[in-house]
């Protein structure tokens, strides 16, 4: 969903008049918290970050939500789970009402009805989403979520975090994957 992000982000810097920021630091917005992003780029503090936050969501929900694109072979793996008789959900840091939009839209309903989102306050944290479900993820935000409530990790480097192996290997994990083929193998083998 990097692309649709990052317009919104782009509208948002704009829409309030901050000062334009390279496309390195623009891609740390993927991942944490659209407040915490703002606030650690731009040093704001207090009500200007829900500001902030409203109008990204209100740009993302409205324009840009739906130019995700799944990974390639991620119906595979999905496809693989379930035949392996696996209960599969989908933990993400994006709002329930967009996350669930997204599912619906790119036809992962087909394979769970089980989805854990964020709220529009920022209450709740990563840690509190992994919780619910097991944690593949493309982020130190993830690795980081899963070890605080010690929920095991599988790191992807497909995704938008994790360029390399090695980058995973920082945090605890219990394998990791380059491709969605090589995550089917990692979760149910090769049969």
């Amino acid at each position: 969903t990097s692309e649709g992000v990052l317009a919104s982000v782009k509208y948002t810097i704009k829409e309030h008049n901050l000062p334009e920021i390279d496309e390195e630091v623009l891609k740390t917005f993927i991942g944490p918290p659209i407040q915490n992003s703002f606030s650690k780029v731009y040093g704001l503090k207090g009500d200007i970050l829900q500001e902030l936050a409203t109008t990204f969501r209100n740009q993302y929900k409205d324009v840009d939500l739906l130019k995700a694109v799944p990974y390639e072979g991620i119906y595979s793996v999905f496809e693989a789970l379930i035949k392996e008789g696996k209960k599969v959900a989908i933990a993400t840091y994006k709002r329930q009402d967009y996350a669930t939009k997204i599912m619906h839209h790119f036809g992962f309903d087909k394979y769970t009805d089980i989805i854990y989102g964020a709220d529009h306050e920022n209450k709740l944290k990563k840690r509190d989403i992994i919780e619910l479900a097991l944690m593949i993820g493309d982020s130190d935000n993830d690795a980081i979520g899963a070890q605080e409530i010690g929920t095991q990790f599988i790191g992807v480097t497909y995704g938008f975090g994790f360029s390399k192996k090695e980058d995973i290997c920082k945090y605890k994990n219990v394998g990791s994957a380059d491709s969605t083929q090589e995550l089917v193998s990692l979760l149910v083998g090769d049969k």
